[in-house]
């Protein structure tokens, strides 16, 4: 049984994934951001980290450079009761970057926006705030992950 689950999950194409590999012009990044204390920019710090990159703190010590030029969060109202009250919410995080290694570029400038959406209710206000920061938290972390992806096909 164990073993014809595994042969199947093989045979479809399936595989777990792994750590991604990225260039080796890589292997010390400066990260440049106007926020650096951003979640983006944490977050990319930290997934840089455990893909085996050294983040340097000066773009002349770096052999590969990450310039974020927005990165922005917000939410905007979706739709409204009877009542003119706000009863769905849609958060969205917009970053725009570029990735440069070895005198050349390796990812040109991209515009990238992540949304979720989440309904309100005012009767669960700390719970729908929490909410709204796990939605963030999860988009940082997708926008971080499309940015490693696109590094890692360079």
């Amino acid at each position: 049984m164990g073993l014809s689950f595994v042969l199947l999950l093989c045979g479809c194409g399936f595989h777990l994934q792994g750590p991604l590999s990225l260039p080796a012009a890589m292997e010390r990044t400066y990260i440049g951001a106007e926020d650096t204390h951003s979640p983006f920019y944490w977050e990319l710090r930290r997934a840089l980290t455990a893909a085996g990159i050294e983040i340097v703190n000066a773009p002349a010590d770096a052999t590969a450079e990450i310039i974020v030029y927005l990165d922005e969060t917000d939410q905007r109202v979706l739709s409204v009761s009877a009542r003119n009250v706000p009863t769905e919410f849609e958060v969205f995080y917009t970053v725009r970057y570029a990735i440069t290694a070895g005198g050349g570029v390796l990812v040109p400038v991209q515009d990238l926006t992540l949304t979720r959406d989440y309904t309100y209710d005012p009767t669960l206000v700390l719970g729908k705030a929490h909410e709204e920061q796990l939605l963030r938290e999860r988009i940082v972390r997708d926008l971080v992950r499309v940015v490693m992806e696109q590094a890692a096909v360079q």
